[in-house]
């Protein structure tokens, strides 16, 4: 059997198969399904400094090979998840990766600092891709100048792995990683959801309460993937990989294009054991090519 071992950043990951935030709660919800201690990592839902009620409903529309979603980083915010949900989770064996959001650069710094207290708590995956939040989120992550300001304050207070998970919605997604990685980011995570939206003809009015949305699913694999390749042979540092991976061809379609570790998200939702199947899927894949490491697949299209 292959060696499925991949190291991101200060991380060394059991295997190359994460979760993507916002498809897995915080991760014990799924412990019913199977047993998330064999993901290489996980990633909890949204976090803020301080509790947020998320948009009005509606706020989730399926769509062709995919979905929309504008749930706007409902939750109850850091404390409540130092306090609560952290002493439920952290024994888990595998890589707990908060998701940290804000709305102002002090938002993260503060949401960072908290997060920081919290010794089993491996990385961060800082995200300044969001497209469901009014203000803050996406607007630090569509620009090199906003986006290197925030990545650089939080890595001023923060000396664990950091992650920078980057929007598609940009003309030029390499100029955001180079400028997270030039700040010190361990890591980039790519692509969080594209802008998208749906109207329902009869009433015509949109789906969405917030009319647009982010648009997940296979619909996006495309775009991701080219986005992923692109930046791998952008920057220096790892690149996390996801956007439509619904199975274990998906998966090794992004370790060929780049990325060192993927992430599965609307899958979640599909199949709650995807993870598994997708993991076990890679190592029969590794072993009918006669692989003795996933490492060697890592970028392997050679282009």
């Amino acid at each position: 059997m292959a060696d499925l071992r991949v190291k991101i950043g200060g991380l060394d990951l059991k295997n190359p198969i994460m979760t993507a935030s916002g498809t897995f709660g915080f991760g014990e919800e799924f412990n019913d399904f199977f047993d998330i201690s064999k993901l290489g990592g996980y990633v909890v839902k949204g976090t803020t400094f301080e509790p947020r009620q998320g948009n009005a409903y509606p706020r989730m529309a399926e769509t062709p090979a995919g979905m929309l979603n504008a749930v706007g980083l409902q939750n109850k915010g850091v404390h409540y998840f130092a306090d609560v949900i952290y002493p439920r989770i952290k024994d888990i064996d595998s890589h707990l990766v908060v998701n940290v959001n804000g709305s102002t650069i002090e938002d993260y710094i503060k949401c960072t600092e908290k997060v920081a207290e919290l010794e089993r708590v491996t990385a961060i995956e800082l995200n300044i891709s969001c497209p469901n939040v009014k203000q803050g989120g996406m607007s630090f992550g569509v620009c090199a100048t906003s986006a290197s300001e925030v990545v650089k304050a939080v890595r001023k207070v923060y000396s664990k792995t950091l992650i920078v998970k980057l929007s598609p919605n940009v003309t030029d997604i390499t100029e955001i990683a180079r400028a997270a990685e030039a700040e010190g980011a361990d890591s980039v995570s790519l692509i969080n959801t594209l802008l998208g939206m749906a109207i329902d003809v009869e009433k015509r009015r949109p789906l969405l309460s917030t009319v647009t949305g982010g648009l997940s699913g296979p619909c996006v694999k495309p775009v991701a993937l080219a986005m992923v390749w692109k930046t791998a042979k952008a920057v220096k540092i790892p690149v996390v990989g996801m956007g439509g991976i619904m199975d274990w061809k998906d998966a090794v379609e992004f370790l060929l294009a780049g990325a060192s570790a993927v992430q599965v998200g609307t899958a979640n939702f599909i199949d709650p054991t995807v993870c598994l199947k997708i993991i076990d899927g890679l190592n029969d894949y590794l072993d009918r090519h006669n692989y003795s490491s996933v490492n060697e697949i890592i970028g392997a299209i050679g282009v």
